[in-house]
């Protein structure tokens, strides 16, 4: 499957912005989806998960009540809508996908993902 994060750009503090995540090549309702970010000089991290279904999410504590994480698998395309931006949100955000999973359960860890998107990059200015 292919993947195609689009959405970013530079944004102030305090405001919104949507990210998206299309799916190519495969349907993505097989897969658990996930969205994960990288500052300069930091390791990738975790932002928000999706299960196959959409009936089950998890998010990191960093973006609890500020980001949501939803999915349209008749558009093979996945969502995360960020609020209340802060300048340490800036990072390039990548999509991932995990398939060949049996249950509708989420996923954490990079290492447990097996396609990647190229990333979008956000900013937020203060």
């Amino acid at each position: 499957v292919q993947l195609q994060a689009s959405g970013g750009g530079l944004v102030q503090a305090g405001d919104s912005l949507r990210l998206s995540c299309a799916a190519s090549g495969r349907t993505m309702s097989g897969y658990a989806m996930g969205w994960f970010r990288q500052a300069p000089g930091k390791e990738r991290e975790f932002v928000a998960a999706i299960s196959r279904s959409g009936g089950n999410k998890d998010s990191a504590d960093s973006v609890k009540g500020r980001f949501a994480i939803s999915r349209d698998n008749a558009r093979n395309t996945v969502y995360l809508q960020m609020s209340s931006l802060k300048p340490e949100d800036t990072a390039v955000y990548f999509c991932a996908a995990r398939g060949s999973i049996s249950s509708d359960t989420t996923f954490a860890r990079t290492d447990k993902y097996d396609y990647w998107g190229q990333g979008t990059q956000v900013t937020v200015s203060s």
